[in-house]
């Protein structure tokens, strides 16, 4: 089974994708904020991040440079998840290292057939 960190300021959020990601036989573990994401990755070893990038304590860019400069972390995937819809900040994500980038708000189907594409 896989595991995903699903990273969130938003509890409603980690909730749904906890539900959503679960329903398609996911194993999801979930984080409040970058700093906490950190810490998950080293304790829970995810295949996939899915992350926030407007978060206190620690943003989806400092969390996203931290893992990519990290020799025995920066072959898992990430995709943010963010508001933050202009080009310029999706063209940013990529070239810092992430595997996609999904715009809030979006299609639960939509986030689960990207992620299938990543995984498998």
């Amino acid at each position: 089974m896989k595991k995903i960190l699903v990273v969130d300021d938003e509890q409603d959020l980690l909730d749904l994708m906890e539900i959503i990601l679960g329903a398609e036989g996911y194993q999801v573990v979930k984080a409040v904020n970058g700093k906490d994401a950190l810490e998950k990755v080293d304790s829970e070893k995810p295949d996939l991040i899915l992350l926030d990038v407007m978060m206190p304590i620690m943003d989806g860019w400092q969390v996203l440079r931290t893992l990519k400069k990290n020799e025995s972390l920066k072959h898992i995937p990430i995709v943010m998840v963010t508001a933050k819809i202009g080009t310029e900040d999706r063209m940013r994500g990529l070239q810092e290292g992430a595997a996609d980038y999904i715009c809030k708000p979006f299609a639960p189907r939509d986030v689960v057939t990207r992620l299938r594409a990543i995984l498998h």
